[in-house]
């Protein structure tokens, strides 16, 4: 075994990190303490253990596996994902002391992928990475070369929204968040690498291409066509983006992408105005991603958190409503999409909805290195109008 992955398996959770954090469950702390036992004394271990103790693992992620896709999934208790996360770990590590051939490799990187999409294990970023570089090298240099986008000249257009240039602190506080007023905040990521780094589709292809991620099939969430799939960047990034674009548009949306992949999380920063909060001290801030091509819809809809939209490239066509205009925008009946507006923002069908001849709606232009605030419960209908990477911020 080489040295580099020696040295990876000093970043594996030890028995003391980890005891607490399973309580009582029986059959995970027997099959854990017996691989964390076995992974601290490595190498000197026998063979015939490390085949005992592979099947256990693998036996015990299959079971959480089967507990995570049993009914809803925020109704999956935490210590079932975080059980399933530590137990992906080390199934890894004893994927790898089998074999560590490339499809191995391929193997162990799906294992880490569904850890981090489904289970719970924020510790570790170190071992994250660490896996991540070890499993990708080796892998096959990708033969087609992605565009490097070109940034896009800003455009001066109608906004029916506050307009604050890099606004202080201060200023955000009382135009914004305690006035509970969206605002364009312009130019205010312009320190970001992320601006001018993530417009070569190469680099991202480089430092992601390997993981897998949900990807939104169909343009808009709430149509009857749309569906969703676990696909690679990189094939994702190649049907969009590449010489034969699919014609079907794909979406990455929502997703903490910056969890799954720390390199890329260096790219960017948590905007200090996400420090403002009614709690104190204030709770986590949730960042999401937002990639795909020209043409992606976010229907009219609204999310119960302080809301930083960000722009990194390409621009977005956005429409807002209040908050007290809510009855007159014909929210879905679903508990699924009860945050969702049934109308189609962009082209008012009066005759079946008649009451939305009542909401005053706002309309803006996002742009590269602007940000868009929205307090909770607006409403907003989001179109991309070219390629474009966008990252939220959501708090309370």
């Amino acid at each position: 075994m080489d040295s580099e992955f020696l040295e990876l398996t000093k970043l594996l959770p030890r028995w003391v990190d980890i005891e607490n954090k399973i309580q009582n469950e029986v059959e995970a702390r027997y099959i854990l303490k017996r691989a964390t036992d076995y992974m601290e004394n490595f190498p000197s271990r026998g063979d015939s253990e490390e085949e005992e103790i592979r099947y256990l693992i693998c036996a015990l992620v299959d079971r959480n596996w089967e507990r995570i896709h049993t009914g809803h999934f925020s109704r999956v208790p935490l210590i079932t994902r975080k059980i399933y996360a530590i137990g992906c770990y080390f199934k890894i590590f004893f994927l790898l002391l089998e074999s560590s051939s490339p499809s191995q490799k391929e193997l162990c990187s799906g294992t880490l992928d569904e850890a981090q999409l489904l289970g719970c294990m924020d510790d570790y970023t170190e071992l994250k990475a660490g896996l991540m570089d070890y499993l990708d090298k080796g892998s096959p240099e990708d033969s087609e070369t992605l565009p490097i986008l070109k940034p896009l000249k800003r455009i001066t257009c109608t906004c029916d929204i506050q307009q604050i240039e890099a606004p202080s602190l201060e200023e955000f506080q009382a135009k914004c968040f305690q006035a509970g007023q969206p605002a364009l905040l312009l130019n205010t990521i312009q320190h970001w690498p992320a601006l001018e780094k993530w417009l070569d589709l190469n680099y991202l292809l480089q430092v992601a291409g390997n993981r897998t991620v949900p990807i939104e099939i169909g343009s808009n969430y709430a149509s009857d066509e749309w569906s969703q799939q676990l696909v690679k960047i990189r094939d994702f990034l190649r049907r969009q983006f590449g010489r034969n674009n699919s014609k079907d548009i794909e979406y990455l949306a929502q997703h903490e992408l910056f969890s799954q992949i720390p390199a890329l999380k260096g790219d960017i920063c948590i905007p200090d105005y996400c420090s403002i909060s009614k709690d104190d001290p204030p709770g986590a801030v949730d960042i999401k991603a937002w990639l795909g091509p020209a043409g992606t819809i976010s229907p009219m809809h609204y999310d119960p958190k302080h809301n930083l939209l960000c722009q990194v490239f390409g621009s977005k066509r956005i429409i807002l409503a209040a908050p007290e205009d809510t009855e007159y925008l014909y929210p879905h009946e679903s508990e699924f999409l009860g945050n969702t507006s049934q109308i189609d923002a962009s082209k008012l069908d009066l005759e079946t909805y008649s009451l939305v001849e009542k909401v005053k709606f706002y309309e803006l232009l996002l742009q590269p290195g602007d940000c868009l605030y929205m307090p909770p419960k607006w409403w907003h209908y989001v179109r991309s109008e070219a390629p474009s990477f966008s990252v939220s911020f959501w708090w309370e």
